[in-house]
């Protein structure tokens, strides 16, 4: 059983797949890829595809490697399976960024389902209870206590989860980029990647310009055919290496 996100277009996200197997009454479910806009429809798929009288779920995150916010609908869909079917479902071994986010949402990181995998199903109606002589009401308050601090709205956690989501993007766009510019400085100066990467930051924070502007500079300018990179960085770049030489 295995699920697939339709083609990848070119620059989009990469392409998320449920591998799967069914043992007796328990379904082990594998992603690999990301969980960014349409895994829930995926993994929708997925669920649907179980064979009837399943008796649980469990999900191995470990090869989920980024995960936005689009990773909680993932989540909120299963915890709605589980309640729908009332079958437990874990998600279990989650690693890297996907766990920092679940860090950011307030989840349990062993297993964001945990609160919600074993509750019965809401549908399912109670037992009849033995009558009950009430109980007398209590008298009212004078001052009701104070209410302690809610935490935030979740359209503001939203909000703080996407800006974190969208930074770890452009840092893991800029990686490239920077380990580039480190080897084109070790092989000019025999510096180690660590100086290099001194280098670089020195030279960012000298010239005021952001790292990844000085990396592409320095890369750029040793091509054959590249421009220099822009005064401010040269300046930058021969004061960093002149400590360096020290």
């Amino acid at each position: 059983m295995t699920s697939a996100a339709p083609p990848r277009l070119a620059g989009s996200p990469a392409t998320l797949v449920i591998d799967g197997r069914v043992d007796a009454d328990r379904a082990l479910l594998v992603p690999r890829g990301e969980l960014v806009h349409g895994c829930a429809d995926i993994l929708a798929e997925v669920l649907a595809a179980l064979p009837a009288g399943i008796g649980r779920v469990d999900l191995d995150m470990g090869d989920v490697a980024f995960m936005d916010t689009a990773g909680l609908q993932f989540l909120d869909l299963l915890g709605g399976f589980s309640h729908r079917q009332a079958v437990p479902v874990t998600a279990t071994n989650w690693h890297g960024q996907p766990l920092r986010i679940l860090e950011l949402a307030g989840l349990d990181t062993t297993d964001p389902l945990r609160a919600t995998a074993h509750r019965p199903d809401p549908e399912r109606k109670p037992e009849p209870e033995q009558e009950q002589e009430p109980e007398p009401e209590p008298e009212p308050e004078a001052e009701p206590p104070a209410a302690p601090s809610s935490p935030a709205p979740p359209a503001e956690q939203l909000h703080v989860l996407q800006e974190e989501v969208d930074q770890l993007r452009r840092a893991i766009a800029s990686r490239p980029v920077i380990d580039q510019a480190r080897g084109v400085l070790m092989a000019l100066h025999a510096c180690t990647s660590d100086e290099a990467w001194h280098i670089l930051r020195e030279a960012s924070q000298l010239s005021n310009t952001k790292l990844r502007t000085v990396a592409a500079a320095v890369t750029a300018g040793a091509e054959s055919d590249g421009p220099p990179p822009p005064p401010e960085v040269r300046a930058a770049l021969r004061a960093a290496l002149a400590r360096f030489r020290r």
